[in-house]
């Protein structure tokens, strides 16, 4: 039932009408029409081939790599990838910045990567962030994983680590990968929603798609509606392999943790900044940059010997699946920083091509099958998307070290090749370029030497089988609120599915097969009854996985926080300047607000320039606000604006600061007092508790209590 049905039909309950059945069969008649221009036939290929298994890429062996002689997955991802021009088809929706790599000592044990393997030298990088669902003009906090892509200019070549904020991904063979797209991006027949999962298709595919318990999991924590870019982890997703001097390899999952701590919106919160900024997570981090609050993060990796491979009862092979920090402690290997915006959007973040394939000596792939397949697909869409194969050359795309080879024309070609020969070997240009083998220093990359036997096969591995265990311990590792979040995500993005059945199917078939109380919580608010499996639950080799929790990741100061301070005419100008003090110490950001942009008087009737007028810069924009002390509580409690400015920071469980008389609006707005409520006359009293409480972002103990207050 779409919401204009629903709300016409509460209309009609609550004036004493019974709503029009003929009109709701009708409906129910259409949501449950089959597709008929495919009932009764075979699925095949665009040249008219039978299918006979759309689940699995052809491999060598059941854990090897992918073959290129795949014909069904290239021609699949091939359309999938020209389905949109020029807009990306996912992460289209994006935002960049350049900055800097530089590497920690004694990387050379695993690596013979330069780039990592050199602290003297700083790597410039380009970051691009970006939502999944939505096009180019959707929002910045919607439900979604951002992307989070790096692009590494090293000496050696391109080095591309293409991640997003969660460790693992949806599906694990790449041949999945366009179905799971077409199931989350807006439903073709009516192209809605927009930048949103809340929709019959998504869910029906992943209630049929057991693999994806766990990303969608993550899909409905906090994780997935982060309070801005500069406070969100970044994980590789799949496993690489790293290759030292020696030619030893080893397994490597890459994060990178940033310095500002985790931090996230509530829904409440997201949804309006959807409406009033949508523009949010991209402006926070170009003003973060230009006030010279430069982002930072920690690169890491978790290190597998290759004689570990199949010591843990998962398969490093599977993109669904984690290794907890418990069981791989992670190995701190470098930090980046972003620290220049953009020039120009288009030609920069808009034309920036990633992909997974381009490496350099050091690093190397896993027959991982989504991994394999993303090799193949991310160049094919580059030529899409940005007309050609000549997408290297564009200035954000080249190489800052020398690249010579025989490749040659094609459409925006920038390039003016000179001499005859155009091949290798040759003599007319003494062979130049040239070879240079991977033993010689600076040598050629060369790829690891695996071992591969096995029959050409479209199978899963049985390795790849266990859904639900690793998605139990990443919901039962979450604090307490972290788990009511991903009830209440769950229970709002299903009310949203108009067919009953697939609502049912994802309580009753996925999610009590993740948690039995967590089923039970999100089938008690839609009314479906939750069967107990609680006896078939396979454990994961742990417990909890402390570093799952946002909880986890506390920053050590508040660089870059926004404090909103609240003012009208008479109020304290002492007050002002011990607070802006205060901010520029501990790098915060303070921003004076008035009911007005026009400037208002202090107490000894100094002028006070507005930083912005409260109706127009609300508290959402904000992590904190301080109602200023001063001889003007009377129009204080005449402003509605303030009032509900105060109301909606406490809703959101912010810290507010009430000094000298404004402590009465406490009582005035029936707020309860909590730790996150700071009266004081001076504001130096309560300056430390109040970095404090913003270092933790929220006051939880708030939750219960502040849902009352009307959204």
């Amino acid at each position: 039932m779409n919401d204009d049905l629903k709300d016409n039909n509460t209309k009609s309950a609550l004036a004493g009408n019974t709503p029009d059945k003929s009109n709701q069969t009708e409906k129910t008649r259409q949501l449950d029409q089959a597709r008929s221009d495919a009932t009764d036939e075979a699925l095949t290929t665009n040249q008219g081939v039978k299918i006979a298994d759309n689940q699995n890429s052809l491999k060598a062996g059941v854990r090897g790599s992918t073959l290129l002689e795949d014909f069904i997955l290239r021609e699949k991802i091939t359309h999938f990838d020209h389905e949109r021009i020029p807009e990306r088809i996912v992460h289209a929706r994006g935002v960049g910045a350049h900055g800097y790599f530089q590497a920690y000592e004694g990387n050379e044990r695993f690596t013979k990567a330069g780039f990592l393997t050199d602290p003297s030298i700083q790597t410039p990088i380009f970051v691009r962030f970006s939502t999944v669902q939505g096009p180019r003009g959707s929002a910045d906090t919607v439900r979604d994983i951002r992307g989070f892509a790096i692009k590494f200019y090293t000496q050696e070549g391109n080095f591309d680590l293409v991640g997003n904020n969660a460790p693992v991904f949806f599906v694990q063979d790449g041949i999945k990968f366009p179905d799971f797209v077409h199931a989350v991006k807006p439903e073709p027949h009516r192209e809605i929603p927009t930048g949103a999962t809340a929709h019959d298709t998504f869910w029906d595919f992943v209630s049929l798609v057991p693999e994806s318990a766990h990303a969608v999991m993550w899909a409905m924590s906090d994780r997935a509606i982060p309070r801005n870019l500069r406070s969100i982890q970044g994980f590789g997703v799949h496993t690489f392999r790293f290759v030292d001097a020696h030619e030893k390899a080893r397994f490597v999952k890459f994060h990178w943790t940033p310095k500002q701590g985790l931090s996230a919106l509530v829904w409440d919160e997201a949804q309006k900044l959807a409406g009033k900024d949508p523009d949010f997570h991209r402006r926070d981090l170009y003003e973060a940059i230009e006030q010279g609050l430069y982002p930072e993060w920690e690169l890491g990796v978790q290190i597998v010997e290759e004689e570990d491979e199949m010591s843990f009862d998962f398969d490093l092979l599977d993109p669904t699946k984690i290794i907890p920090e418990e069981l791989v402690p992670i190995t701190p290997i470098g930090k980046f920083v972003l620290n220049r915006n953009v020039d120009n959007f288009f030609a920069e973040t808009e034309q920036i091509a990633f992909c997974p394939g381009h490496i350099v000596p050091g690093l190397d792939f896993t027959n991982d099958p989504l991994l394999q397949a993303r090799l193949f697909s991310y160049t094919d869409t580059q030529l899409s998307r940005l007309g050609g194969p000549n997408f290297h050359q564009i200035p954000i795309n080249k190489p800052v070290c020398p690249f010579h080879n025989n490749q040659r024309d094609g459409i925006h070609q920038h390039q003016i090749h000179k001499g005859q020969a155009s091949y290798q070997p040759n003599s007319i240009d003494n062979n130049w370029p040239i070879e240079i083998p991977a033993a010689a220093q600076n040598g050629g990359f060369e790829s690891y030497q695996e071992r591969i036997d096995g029959h050409k096969i479209r199978q899963r591995s049985e390795s790849f089988s266990d859904h639900f265990s690793q998605a139990r311990l990443y919901y039962q590792s979450l604090a307490a609120h972290e788990q009511k979040h991903v009830v209440d995500a769950y229970t709002f993005e299903l009310s949203k599915v108009q067919r009953p059945h697939i609502r049912e199917r994802e309580v009753q078939e996925v999610l009590a097969n993740i948690d039995t109380d967590l089923a039970k919580q999100v089938g008690q608010n839609l009314g479906i009854e939750v069967p107990d499996l609680k006896e078939n639950f396979k454990q994961a080799s742990i417990e909890k996985s402390e570093k799952l929790s946002m909880q986890a990741f506390i920053p050590e100061d508040i660089q870059g926080r926004k404090i909103a301070v609240l003012i009208h005419d008479k109020v304290n100008a002492e007050t002002l300047r011990t607070i802006i003090n205060w901010s520029i110490q501990e790098n915060a950001i303070v921003h004076l607000l008035t009911p007005m942009l026009a400037p208002v008087k202090g107490s000894r009737d100094e002028v006070i320039t507005s930083d912005g007028m409260q109706k127009a810069e609300p508290s959402i924009i904000y992590d904190a606000v301080v109602i200023a002390d001063g001889d003007n509580l009377d129009a204080v409690l005449a402003d509605g604006v303030t009032k509900h400015y105060l109301l909606e920071a406490y809703k959101h469980l912010k810290p507010i600061v009430f000094l000298g008389n404004k402590a009465e609006l406490l009582d005035q707005l029936d707020l309860v007092p909590d730790e996150g409520t700071l009266l004081q006359d001076d504001f130096r009293h309560v300056a430390e508790k109040l970095k404090q409480l913003l270092r933790h972002h929220r006051v939880w103990a708030r939750e219960a209590v502040a849902e009352a207050i009307p959204a």
